[in-house]
């Protein structure tokens, strides 16, 4: 789908405007914040342990930088749906991610020339950082809500 038909579909959806407006606030909160926690993770295992700290390091980043990416995909891509059906993606889109870590690091789990603790480390402080990121940006983002009257 192509930015104009996003641009498209928001206008017409006000549910899928919110949606979006929040996915591109959470993306570019994300962004900023959560490569340089990754970088300082990376320096600091490489200088711990060498070349496979690095390499546990970087690894473990990217998989928590593209674990957190997804995730806003998945929010993007369902904008515009019923918010039952969005609700299934993000469940469904979290279980599948936690399916694929796993999996990622079942395979890698007995190469030796990967620092276990520097892949992990940095996997925990990256997906932490991207959560308490999203989490704050999320709330500066406006969000029309109805609030019933009291009786």
């Amino acid at each position: 789908m192509s930015e104009t038909e996003k641009t498209v579909e928001a206008e017409e959806n006000p549910h899928a405007k919110v949606v979006l407006q929040a996915a591109n606030s959470m993306m570019k909160a994300s962004l900023k914040l959560v490569p340089p926690a990754v970088l300082i993770c990376v320096v600091l295992f490489t200088i711990l342990n060498g070349l496979p700290g690095l390499l546990g390091s970087v690894i473990g980043g990217v998989l928590a930088i593209v674990s957190a990416l997804a995730t806003l995909g998945l929010m993007r891509f369902s904008a515009g749906m019923d918010p039952m059906f969005v609700m299934v993606i993000a469940l469904g889109g979290y279980v599948l991610k936690i399916l694929l870590l796993f999996g990622a690091l079942s395979l890698l789990r007995g190469v030796s020339s990967i620092h276990p603790t520097a892949l992990g480390v940095t996997m925990i402080v990256a997906i932490l950082v991207a959560a308490a990121v999203e989490f704050a940006a999320f709330r500066k983002t406006k969000i029309p809500t109805i609030i019933p009257a009291s009786r």
